[in-house]
């Protein structure tokens, strides 16, 4: 999801006996075909290598046109305690991955998950040294694929000439060749094709936000090549379908009572409201100020993409609350840090070619329309926005196939981790996720909000579970529930040591464009 838009104008118990022994305890470095060699610049990190590896654009011609995926790892360097590979995906979609291995290390990855795995980064197909695509965004264009919130049914009408003009660009570009092919069932196809190029029998996998759809599809069509497999942030069995989209309403109104009840107890400072509802009131009450053009350069939209934006993180409620107190006051924002350095225009190209050529989405305009005042009464914060109509409604291509169906065939070795109160992918997915996989998952709901568990959240019931897993193979016998606590799973991190974390954090988040 993108967040600039405000920033930018101011800115357990043993496993089931199935999962108990999938391969060996320790596993020795296999054969591999991969030559490792130096990271660009921008990624290099200590211990980290890169790589790129060939695979088909269209796996239905294996043998035909040829694509690059760039590939990275960060070595296991403990021998008798190394298990395997985990590949690794941050969201989006959109985001590249190659930096993720050190990145999660700086958020904290325990030694033992160190220890056990080559940890795998890659950039998906189409996104940034993975043989790009583009649609040729302009800069105003190159904002956020999440609609704005329509007013009424002659703003959709409007977002829609802006729309079909871009999904035209994408179709015209020096890509377009490509475009049918980027596609999660692709990617998830590449990340098989990692798996054989590096020598391994099964991979293990962690995957936040749109990764933990991604690994989804991994684990329906190559369900034997999995070993412990993690889905963090989990999006419903359709990933950023019409369904997901709408859902980031839902969501928006999970989280946002997190924000006011914050707000509150720091009326002192913000002056936003002395209750949690006095700080609802007071958003409906700017959105209502910033629609009628009181505050030039920033309108109701973007205060509510922005809004939205800040939830993924408590730690960003600070900005929030400034931002919302410069509004209420003269309405001149503050200047706010700024983002890490990442091509917005390709990011977002990128995600329209996977969310657009995943699932057909409706054509008429009126279907939109009817969904956003539907919405706008379900969800009012947000609901018109979620339900607004994307690029996809003028997609130049149809899908080359159809979407892959999340089942529960293959071995239960799936842990699903999810806050409560997740802005960007809901409880209410999460669950849907939960039922399609069925005995292959267990799943560890952490009473917390914002978007991330494992390494975000410093809940340490939901971080132990995962580091359980992907050690030892234990998961909970029974879907559980995890109780909030103080966040103490990073008390005895340094100073510098939780500036790297918060650092590394800021860089995952900012490839979350979406989820």
């Amino acid at each position: 999801m993108n967040r600039s838009v405000l920033s930018r104008i101011g800115t357990l118990t043993a496993a089931a006996a199935t999962l108990a022994v999938l391969v060996p305890a320790t596993a020795s470095a296999a054969a591999s075909s991969v030559q490792w060699g130096p990271c660009p610049g921008d990624v290099a990190a200590p211990g980290l290598t890169c790589a790129t590896l060939k695979v088909p654009l269209d796996y239905r011609n294996p043998d035909g046109k040829t694509i690059d995926i760039a590939v990275s790892k960060l070595a296991s360097t403990k021998p008798a305690k190394r298990r395997g590979i985990m590949l690794t995906n941050p969201g989006g979609p959109g985001g590249p991955g190659l930096s993720v291995p050190a990145g999660l290390r700086a958020a904290g990855m325990p030694s033992s998950v160190l220890d056990a795995y080559d940890v795998i980064g890659f950039d998906p197909r189409g996104i940034a040294r993975s043989t790009p695509v583009t649609c040729d965004l302009k800069p105003e264009q190159a904002v956020s694929n999440v609609p704005p919130y329509a007013r009424d049914a002659a703003a959709v009408a409007e977002r829609a000439k802006t729309v079909a003009a871009v999904a035209k660009q994408c179709g015209e570009s020096k890509t377009a060749a490509n475009l049918p092919y980027i596609t999660t069932a692709n990617t998830a196809r590449d990340m098989d094709r990692i798996r054989e190029a590096l020598g391994e029998k099964k991979l293990s996998y962690y995957g936040v936000s749109y990764g933990s759809y991604l690994g989804a599809v991994y684990s329906t069509l190559f369900p034997q090549n999995t070993d412990r497999v993690v889905l963090d942030s989990v999006t419903g069995p359709g990933g950023l379908d019409p369904t997901g989209s709408r859902r980031l309403a839902e969501g928006f109104q999970d989280r946002f009572p997190d924000f006011a009840k914050w707000a509150a107890a720091r009326h002192a400072s913000y002056g936003l409201g002395r209750t949690p509802q006095q700080v609802t009131a007071k958003f409906y009450e700017l959105a209502a100020k910033l629609d009628t053009g009181a505050v030039p350069g920033v309108n109701g939209a973007a205060f509510r993409a922005g809004t939205f934006g800040y939830l993924y993180s408590t730690r960003s409620f600070p900005v929030l609350a400034q931002q919302w107190q410069a509004l209420d006051g003269e309405g001149v924002m503050k200047q706010t840090a700024q983002e890490a350095q990442i091509d917005i225009a390709q990011v977002l190209a990128a995600q329209l070619h996977v969310v657009c050529n995943d699932v057909n989405w409706p054509e008429k305009v009126e279907t939109y329309q009817r969904n956003v005042e539907k919405d706008r009464v379900r969800y009012p914060m947000f609901g018109a926005a979620a339900a607004n109509i994307w690029a996809c409604a003028y997609w130049p291509s149809k899908p080359i196939e159809p979407q892959v169906r999340i089942g529960d065939r293959g071995p239960s070795n799936i842990l699903m981790v999810q806050n409560l109160r997740d802005p960007a992918t809901p409880l209410g997915g999460a669950k849907e996720m939960r039922r399609a996989l069925g005995d292959r998952t267990r799943m560890v709901t952490v009473d917390d909000g914002g978007h991330g568990v494992w390494l975000s959240s410093e809940n340490a019931c939901g971080n132990n579970a995962v580091n359980r897993f992907l050690v030892e193979g234990k998961r909970p016998a029974h879907d559980t529930a995890c109780a909030a606590d103080n966040g103490g799973y990073f008390g005895s991190m340094t100073s510098e040591q939780r500036q790297d974390r918060e650092k590394a954090l800021d860089e995952v988040r900012s490839k979350q464009r979406v989820f």
